[in-house]
C-alpha cells in the first residue's frame, strides 16, 4: 500500500544492516559494500517493482481505498512512490550503520522493531481508525464496488481476494533475500567473531524465529495494542484528533519504559540475533530456556 511501503522499505533497509552488524562493523563508508548493494538489489528488483503492480492493478486496494481510479493520481505521486520505495530503505540501512558503528548493535535491530510496529499500525488503525478495513477489502472480488467506512471482508479476504493471492507470489519472491538475509549475515558475523564459541552460537532455525516472529508477531500485537490504545482514546474523548494525539505518544513512552529498555523484552529478543555487542562479555547463565520443536532457544545475559 502506498502509505505504508515507504515505512516498510526502511524497515527492510533497517533489517539488513542489522543482521550484517558485524561486517558492517568493519567497514569505513556505507554505501561501498556487498551488503549495501544487497539491500538496493532487494529495493529496486524487487520491492519497488511490487509497489507498482499493486498499484497498477488494484489501484483502491494500494491505495488504502482513497483512489478509486487511475485518474485520481497524479504523475508526481506515482514516481514519488517509486522512487521512496528504494529511498526510504537506504534511508533505514544508513541508520542502522550509523547505530552499528557506535557500537550500539542492539539500537540497529530496536531501528526496524519500531519501523515494523509502525508498518503494523498503519495498516491496522491508519489515519481514521478503519486501516484493517480498508486492508481487508477488495474492489476486484465485489464488482468494482468500491469501499465504504464499515465494510471489509475479514477473514474472507485471505482467500477470496485476487489481492492476497497476489501478495503470496510476491512473498514468494520476497522469501528468498529475507531468508538468506537472516541465515547467511548473522551466522557469519557470528561465526567470525572470536569472542563467541561455537555452543554459544544460535542455529539458523533459532534466527529465523527470533527474526520473524518479532516481525510478524510481535511487532503486530504492539501495533494492534497501540491501535485498540487510539481507538479507546477516541472513543473516550470523543475525537479522533485526540484519540492519536494521545495515545500515540503513550503508547511510545509505554513501550519504551516496559518494552524495550535494556533488559526488557523487545531487548532480550533482539539479544537472540546479535548475542553481544563490541565489549560486551557474554555470560553462559541462561536466564531461561524454552523448549520448542526447532530446539532449545536460550536467553543469555
Amino acid at each position: 500500500m502506498v502509505q505504508v511501503d515507504v515505512v516498510w522499505a526502511y524497515a527492510f533497509g533497517a533489517g539488513f544492516a542489522a543482521c550484517a552488524a558485524r561486517q558492517i562493523e568493519k567497514e569505513k563508508t556505507p554505501f561501498n559494500n556487498k551488503w549495501y548493494t544487497f539491500n538496493l538489489l532487494f529495493l529496486s528488483i524487487l520491492f519497488a517493482p511490487s509497489g507498482i503492480y499493486l498499484l497498477w492493478q488494484f489501484v483502491q486496494w494500494e491505495t488504502m481505498q482513497v483512489a478509486h481510479t487511475f485518474t485520481d493520481l497524479p504523475a508526481w505521486l506515482v514516481c514519488g512512490f517509486a522512487i521512496t520505495n528504494v529511498t526510504q530503505g537506504i534511508l533505514g540501512y544508513w541508520v542502522s550503520y550509523k547505530f552499528i558503528k557506535n557500537k550500539n548493535y542492539y539500537a540497529a535491530h530496536a531501528n526496524w522493531m519500531w519501523s515494523w510496529i509502525l508498518f503494523w499500525f498503519i495498516l491496522v488503525c491508519g489515519w481514521d481508525c478503519t486501516g484493517y478495513q480498508r486492508f481487508l477489502y477488495d474492489a476486484s472480488v465485489h464488482n468494482g464496488v468500491l469501499w465504504t467506512p464499515g465494510t471489509h471482508m475479514g477473514i474472507e479476504f485471505f482467500w477470496k481476494s485476487n489481492v492476497w493471492w497476489t501478495l503470496i507470489a510476491m512473498a514468494v519472491c520476497f522469501a528468498p533475500m529475507l531468508i538468506y538475509a537472516v541465515a547467511n549475515f548473522i551466522t557469519k558475523g557470528i561465526k567470525e567473531d572470536q569472542t563467541i564459541s561455537a555452543d554459544q552460537a544460535p542455529n539458523v532455525l533459532q534466527l529465523l524465529a527470533w527474526s520473524f516472529g518479532a516481525q510478524w508477531i510481535g511487532c503486530l500485537g504492539l501495533a494492534i495494542l497501540a491501535a485498540l490504545m487510539v481507538i479507546g482514546l477516541r472513543d473516550f474523548t470523543g475525537s479522533i484528533l485526540l484519540g492519536y494525539l494521545i495515545g500515540v505518544p503513550l503508547f511510545i513512552v509505554l513501550a519504551q519504559l516496559l518494552l524495550f529498555r535494556r533488559g526488557m523484552p523487545m531487548y532480550l529478543i533482539a539479544k537472540q540475533l546479535y548475542l553481544k555487542e563490541p565489549g560486551e562479555s557474554l555470560s553462559m547463565k541462561e536466564i531461561k530456556i524454552i523448549d520448542i520443536p526447532i530446539g532449545r532457544l536460550k536467553f543469555y545475559s
